[in-house]
């Protein structure tokens, strides 16, 4: 049995790379929900200046599609 390390780092390091990137896209989603609901408290108790949230709320759908895209294209790959 012979085994090609160099493939088998380069897999090992791509898998950790796109681990990374989904785990940080994902709490980028977590922080913007934070905010909006931050947002909406603000202009419930009246502070002046204080925003809808809308824009932090298409920020966090935008990152949990990307994680769930990342999901299932990985899904699709090992089904495949």
């Amino acid at each position: 049995m012979n085994i090609k390390w160099n493939a088998l780092a380069q897999t090992a390091g791509f898998s950790f790379g796109i681990t990374v990137a989904v785990v940080s896209v994902f709490a980028l989603g977590i922080l913007a929900l934070s905010r909006r609901e931050a947002a909406l408290e603000a202009r419930r108790s009246g502070e002046a200046g204080a925003g809808g949230g809308s824009l932090a709320l298409a920020g966090a759908t935008v990152c949990f599609a990307a994680c769930a895209s990342a999901v299932v294209y990985g899904l699709t790959l090992i089904a495949g």
